[in-house]
């Protein structure tokens, strides 16, 4: 038997249409053929839990519902379900909750690194675990936290860490309005999807929009130690206005933020400074329309370490993003945008020698959005098409004149990204997803997976599958 050689490989990925057409036919075999094998003798109890299209019978309604109690009474009882069975329990005194998720992804790539060597034959290096719990001891006192694993590349090593701790007290609640104050380390309430991109249910795409929500800053982008307030509010009779602010402390001391932050992993730290953040987002009372705006007001400094030679000096860094959100939904589709405005400002010093400014004085306007269409086929499957652009500085787009001034690479300063998808719920509980990248620029690639920008592709492309379980 022959064995493919790397060329061979890199030949038959380059060929986005034949691998993605592969894919699915792949996953829509699997599909009939795993339907065809459960359908006899009962149904899916999960497809009683979805909307169908027909209108059925009572009498059909009513030999489901048999069916279902039939397979629940005649289900072997083991370890692995009874513990399914305590953990999805809700009967515990103050309302105790556990819940659980597991990710698996495979990426390549055919030019440079995302979550490992993937353009070296594929990667397994993405793999998301988390476990949370939550309790209400009192009825307007909730008490929630998260423990997580993540391994995604040289950022991120799988080791378990705090995710979330969060005191939530309801100040005051009245029909259709509420008030209440959290602490601890919170999500941070930006865009449509952050507090909730942990969990691969939750998530558009197996990657969400690069130009909003950085992978290689997840540590920074995702929580911070905070005191929060909240509230909801109706209006009129249009639909439901909540809010967020907050004062936080960002989490700064992984390298792939000290890196996309620095430029470089240093031999000093990052500060956490007082920081600022805040949410409003107006939803219609048929939750048709939602209407978003956010901000965020980051601050951090940099202490050099001088017993090492630390060629960066001291320095203050702010940035600012407002993020303006938008999105539809209807029956079987539902349209997303977004846009940020990001403004950088690296002041106090940051003087790097033997040059006479290093980063000391760089005052730069970032600037982001993406376009998104999902599209559900039947409640099984579903299907995104997404449009996603990056600028590091909007009035250098392209990256020319930092290439002139610093002697760096153009296409590190924008990534504008093609991405199409397909998901299939395979059950409640499991998910499958494949999808396809086409990326002009390399602005978002984790600079630890890509040490080197002269080795990077301006063009790439990838291909990813996930699978994901939750209880």
């Amino acid at each position: 038997m022959k064995m493919l050689t790397c060329s061979r490989l890199n030949s038959y990925f380059g060929n986005p249409s034949k691998w993605v057409a592969k894919g699915v036919i792949l996953l829509f075999v699997i599909g009939n053929v795993s339907a065809q094998a459960q359908e006899s003798p009962t149904q899916k109890q999960s497809e009683l839990i979805r909307p169908r299209s027909e209108r059925l019978r009572s009498t059909d309604l009513l030999a489901q519902a048999t069916e279902t109690e039939v397979s629940s009474v005649t289900e072997k009882t083991g370890l692995v379900s009874t513990a399914m069975q305590w953990l999805r329990s809700t009967d515990r005194p103050g309302d105790l909750q556990f819940h659980g998720f597991v990710s698996q992804a495979y990426i390549t790539t055919s030019d440079n690194d995302v979550f490992g060597n993937s353009d070296k034959g594929g990667s397994f290096g993405l793999t998301e675990a988390g476990f949370n719990a939550s309790v209400r001891p009192l009825p307007r006192l909730q008490l929630s936290a998260q423990v997580l694993s993540r391994r995604a590349g040289e950022g991120n090593s799988g080791e378990p860490r705090l995710d979330y701790a969060i005191f939530d007290y309801q100040l005051y609640a009245h029909e259709a309005n509420q008030f209440g104050i959290r602490v601890g380390r919170l999500k941070n309430p930006f865009g449509f999807y952050n507090e909730t991109r942990d969990v691969a249910f939750t998530r558009p795409s197996i990657l969400l929009p690069q130009s909003i929500y950085f992978d290689r800053t997840r540590n920074l982008g995702l929580s911070s130690d905070s005191v929060q307030l909240y509230g909801d509010t109706a209006v009129v009779d249009w639909g439901t206005f909540s809010a967020q602010f907050g004062i936080t402390l960002p989490v700064v001391g992984d390298k792939d933020t000290e890196s996309s932050l620095l430029g470089d992993v240093r031999k000093g730290h990052l500060n956490r400074e007082i920081s600022y953040i805040g949410r409003g987002i107006f939803e219609t009372n048929d939750k048709r329309l939602r209407l978003g705006i956010s901000g965020i007001w980051l601050n951090t400094s940099y202490d050099p370490n001088n017993r090492l030679n630390d060629p960066l000096g001291p320095g203050a860094l702010q940035f600012t993003p407002v993020i303006f959100s938008a999105q539809y939904n209807a029956e079987r589709w539902t349209l997303t945008s977004e846009y940020a405005i990001r403004p950088f400002d690296y002041n106090n010093g940051f003087r790097t020698p033997p040059a006479p400014r290093g980063l000391n004085g760089i005052d730069i306007v970032g600037e982001s959005y993406y376009f998104q269409g999902e599209y559900r086929f039947t409640p099984k499957w579903e299907g995104i098409v997404r449009y996603d652009a990056l600028f590091t500085d909007r009035s250098d787009r392209d990256g020319s004149e930092f290439a002139k001034i610093s002697g760096g690479i153009s296409h590190t300063r924008f990534a504008k990204d093609i991405t199409v998808g397909l998901r299939w719920n395979v059950t409640p509980a499991f998910m499958l997803r494949a999808e396809y990248h086409y990326v002009n620029g390399t602005a978002w690639l984790s600079r630890l997976d890509n040490p080197s920008p002269l080795d990077t592709e301006q063009h790439w492309h990838l291909y990813g599958i996930l699978g994901s379980y939750r209880f």
